[in-house]
């Protein structure tokens, strides 16, 4: 079984529930080292996501977010977004375990463990989306997250703006919908809590991937990692570092970000 080719037909498969039965045969040969690894095989160049076909597709801007979750629709509006998150991360795992040759087992390790955890956070909000008489797919999504893969084709663009930017904004905007859902103590929305929990925990580790990988990167070009993480999200994000952040200090220290990151990205004098 050879690694990249397999890989690659998991990330093109458009049905989510034997996109996750491929993953985990493939995975399972895998930890127990059943695949070859054929670096001279070219890698296919995405043009679109693999949900096109599934879900209907608008403009970011055109979303609608809920603010409250006190009521079902608000709950299905809350759970469908998070739901398109994961399973663009899921991609976004996938995509980044198979782009990138040359690299230490522990690298393909890293990104198919995280690919592993998204499926089963995917899994555990489409199951409460279900219990609410909704399915992944009844509201029309954006395709943020997969621009993101699409404008970022080397490893350490990569590193840098999904996890360490686009997956650690996410352990600000976590808290804060838990924090809302705490509001609205009902018996469902415990549940949504308890999820969350669970994805926040995981997404610390996620960066910490993407953490390690970067700085990995940086030193193999001689680099200097603080520039060149401002750098690439300039370059990706034109005027995304002028931004102040709120930011979750404890968990991105956590993740791997400097002092000196932190007070950038916060505009504060300190990083506490």
């Amino acid at each position: 079984m050879d690694y990249f080719k397999e890989l690659e037909a998991i990330l093109l498969e458009k049905t989510p529930k034997k996109k996750f039965e491929l993953f985990e045969n493939f995975y399972e040969n895998f930890k127990v080292s059943k695949i070859s690894f054929d670096n001279d095989c070219d890698i296919c160049q995405l043009k679109q996501p693999s949900y096109k076909e599934l879900l209907k597709i608008i403009p970011a801007k055109d979303v609608k977010i809920r603010k409250h979750f006190d009521t079902k629709e608000g709950k299905i509006s809350l759970l469908h977004t998070i739901a398109h998150i994961e399973y663009s991360a899921i991609d976004l795992a996938l995509d980044a375990a198979l782009r990138f040759k040359g690299l230490p087992r522990e690298y393909y390790e890293d990104w198919l463990e995280v690919a592993e955890d998204e499926i089963r956070h995917f899994l555990m909000i489409e199951k409460l989306l279900n219990l609410l008489d909704a399915n992944y797919g009844d509201l029309p999504v954006h395709t943020n997250l997969f621009d993101a893969m699409q404008s970022t084709q080397t490893l350490l663009s990569r590193m840098a703006v999904v996890p360490r930017y686009l997956e650690a904004n996410g352990l600000e905007q976590n808290p804060k919908i838990m924090e809302k859902l705490k509001s609205n103590p009902d018996e469902f929305n415990k549940k949504i809590l308890q999820a969350l929990k669970i994805i926040l925990e995981e997404e610390i580790e996620h960066v910490t991937k993407g953490d390690r990988w970067f700085k990995y990167e940086c030193k193999r070009l001689s680099l200097d990692p603080e520039k060149t993480y401002f750098k690439i999200l300039e370059e990706v994000y034109p005027g995304s570092t002028n931004k102040k952040y709120t930011i979750n200090f404890e968990a991105r220290k956590q993740a791997g970000f400097s002092c000196d990151e932190l007070k950038i990205l916060s505009k504060k004098s300190d990083c506490n």
